[in-house]
């Protein structure tokens, strides 16, 4: 059983701090990366159900200065080993370095990747045979759904990292996600059982 129509794959969009590994307040050591319990689980419904798995990430810690755009690529490899280990493959992961309101250079700007602007998401459609249709969004702040709905894709908001204080002051402006899930698991489950997945 796959999420396959007519040739393109569906895809989970997956925020990562906060949603797969745990919230820190720009994270600048390895050693601080540490997945959310179950989120193996949760991708392992997801990658079973054949979504691709895309994580999309702002880091404007790089153009705070906190940290370099290599240490974002070093950070996501580290993540996708450990994920690995527990039989979890990411396809790819895509990150906005950009802020614009901080940083010098070209890295302050008003960008077209930032969530919830829609770069990253059309950069991973170009590089994957994407069927937005049939996608989601998992995150954990309201940019994630305000993403999802400027792509016309379907959100499912974690209460894990910045969710719990999110929906205590859920922006009136915008519309309610899709799905409400206490953890990446808990989302993944509700997904794959839209899908036709009994788990």
């Amino acid at each position: 059983m796959g999420v396959v129509v007519d040739g393109k794959r569906a895809a989970v969009f997956l925020d990562r701090d906060g949603t797969i590994i745990e919230l820190k307040n720009y994270l600048r050591s390895f050693d601080e990366i540490k997945l959310i319990p179950h989120a193996a689980e949760g991708l392992k419904i997801l990658q079973d159900t054949e979504y691709l798995l895309v994580v999309i990430t702002n880091q404007s810690g790089v153009a705070r200065g906190y940290f370099t755009e290599d240490f974002v690529k070093e950070t996501n490899d580290r993540i996708s080993e450990l994920f690995a280990e527990q039989g979890v493959f990411i396809d790819a992961f895509y990150y906005c370095p950009h802020h614009p309101d901080y940083g010098v250079g070209a890295y302050r700007q008003d960008c077209e990747c930032r969530k919830p602007k829609m770069g990253m998401i059309k950069k991973a459609v170009s590089d994957f045979c994407i069927d937005l249709s049939e996608s989601w969004i998992i995150g954990d702040n309201d940019p994630d759904i305000r993403m999802a709905i400027n792509a016309h894709i379907k959100s499912a908001l974690v209460k894990t990292g910045y969710g719990e204080e999110v929906l205590l002051n859920y922006p009136e402006d915008l519309k309610a996600p899709d799905i409400i899930a206490n953890d990446i698991y808990h989302a993944a489950k509700l997904i794959a059982s839209r899908n036709g997945e009994n788990r």
